[in-house]
């Protein structure tokens, strides 16, 4: 098997195409009409000529019949030809093989000409005076024919005969004429072809040169150089395809300016818990009492969970932000996705000595939305709610429906946000001054991006009634189906 044999068979087998040209695509489009249509270009140019050069000899051959019969004599009983003048000489001298006439009455008689010369069709025959026209066989030649009746004047003494008057002529001279004025215009299209073949390429080369001018432009862009392509630069039936490229450029910005702010935050949030763990883990090799060393030991093991819940943390948030151009929302039901989160949370708030409980108002709650996305969502709120309220506080999970949004609400009688920091919470690793829970500060962070991907709002008020605020109510409004 050939190179060429063997790629070809792995075009196939992964299903790959061919790279088409565009420039080769445009030209085969271009060019293909123009070589079906030449061929019948020919064929109209013959029928043209044909019909340019049987016009001048129809009328010479008609003006010949019209004088042939008035040459011939028609006064007296019976039409005779005229006395002392041959109808030969009516025709054009030299013309004897190509031209032939004939005078004949109406009994047959042939006075006059070629007696061999067809007759017409039985019942074809012009009034008289007028010349009609037929293409005929003579000695197996073809032939043109023109023919008339001409009948004599009515003598109160005789009788009327019309008398057939033919005048044939063979097509030599029209096939030639037809042939050069074919020759006429097919040759100069000869040359016109290659030119217009060329000046299409010309053409095709120019329009396409705004092409591999963005084409240069973008290859010599720096690797870290995302800036927007100026869509006045293309022409117009590229500014679409410009202003997608843009937008891509963007969204890549967008998500490389994600990941930067990503690895950052977490090469500074973990160079803490990591040297903590570090430290502990020396203080537990140093200690010689074993109540010191497990106390050491058991501090080691708490950090390193709390190291474990930030990195949990910090992939999420990171899983959140990449998915938010490619998430595709189907229509769920928030209702049993609640619940069913609410259940696995309910141990570990019974664990914590809380009051926990669901409220619902048992209707379906059809939304727009990502499974997982609405789930790590949930999970976060309800965590926060646990994590920040004090052993023997309540902890309640509400789902409603008011008009056309979904309500889900997490309310805790915690020690509640501040209105001053309700805006900063929802900032990477911000925590509120005074909080003795040490969280990764990323748990609302993580809700807001997914609330922001299903077109949802999220706020932070007080828990209890106007008049006795305490603990925190975190409401989010998604939009109903």
């Amino acid at each position: 098997m050939t190179e060429r044999q063997g790629r070809r068979s792995l075009r196939f087998a992964f299903g790959t195409h061919e790279q088409r040209s565009l420039f080769g695509e445009i030209l085969d489009w271009m060019l293909a009409p123009l070589l079906l249509l030449w061929p019948l270009s020919i064929v109209l140019t013959f029928v043209v000529a044909r019909s340019l050069a049987d016009a001048p000899f129809d009328r010479a051959l008609v003006d010949h019949a019209v004088v042939i019969g008035q040459a011939v004599d028609l006064t007296g009983q019976r039409a005779r030809a005229p006395m002392g003048t041959s109808l030969r000489a009516l025709l054009p001298p030299g013309s004897e093989e190509q031209t032939f006439f004939q005078v004949m009455t109406a009994d047959g008689e042939v006075l006059a000409g070629d007696p061999t010369l067809p007759l017409p069709g039985l019942y074809d025959f012009p009034a008289p005076g007028r010349v009609k026209r037929r293409f005929d066989q003579h000695h197996g030649v073809e032939v043109r024919v023109a023919y008339t009746y001409v009948s004599p004047e009515e003598d109160p003494g005789g009788v009327s005969y019309p008398v057939l008057v033919q005048v044939a002529e063979t097509l030599d001279a029209r096939n030639a004429l037809a042939n050069e004025i074919i020759k006429g215009v097919l040759f100069p299209q000869f040359l016109i072809l290659p030119v217009a073949v060329g000046l299409v390429w010309f053409a095709l080369s120019r329009g396409l040169a705004p092409l591999q001018r963005i084409q240069r432009r973008i290859r010599a862009r720096a690797p870290d150089d995302l800036s927007p392509i100026d869509p006045h630069e293309a022409p117009e039936e590229l500014a679409p395809l410009v202003s997608a490229f843009n937008d891509l450029l963007q969204r890549l910005g967008s998500s490389m300016a994600a990941q930067k702010r990503f690895l950052a935050d977490a090469a500074h949030q973990m160079k803490t818990p990591l040297a903590g763990l570090r430290t502990q883990a020396e203080l537990a090799l140093r200690e010689t009492d074993p109540v010191a060393q497990q106390r050491s030991l058991e501090q080691l093991v708490l950090s390193s969970e709390r190291t474990a819940h930030l990195i949990s943390q910090l992939l999420a948030l990171a899983r959140t932000e990449n998915l938010r151009n490619a998430v595709r929302l189907e229509e769920i039901d928030l209702a049993p996705l609640a619940r069913a989160v609410a259940a696995e949370w309910a141990p570990a708030a019974i664990g914590r000595g809380l009051d926990f409980g669901y409220e619902s108002d048992d209707t379906p709650a059809p939304v727009a939305g990502h499974t997982v996305l609405l789930r790590e969502m949930f999970n976060n709120l309800i965590d926060n709610a646990i994590a920040y309220t004090p052993s023997g506080g309540e902890v309640t999970v509400r789902l409603r429906r008011e008009g056309r949004q979904t309500i889900f609400e997490v309310e805790d009688d915690g020690p509640g946000i501040p209105p001053g920091e309700r805006h900063l919470v929802f900032e990477r690793f911000y925590r509120v001054l005074g909080n003795e829970h040490s969280g990764s500060g990323l748990g609302l962070p993580i809700v807001a991006e997914i609330a922001s991907q299903h077109g949802a709002t999220v706020t932070i008020g007080d828990a209890g009634t106007t008049d006795a605020p305490c603990g925190t109510r975190v409401t989010v409004r998604l939009p109903s189906l």
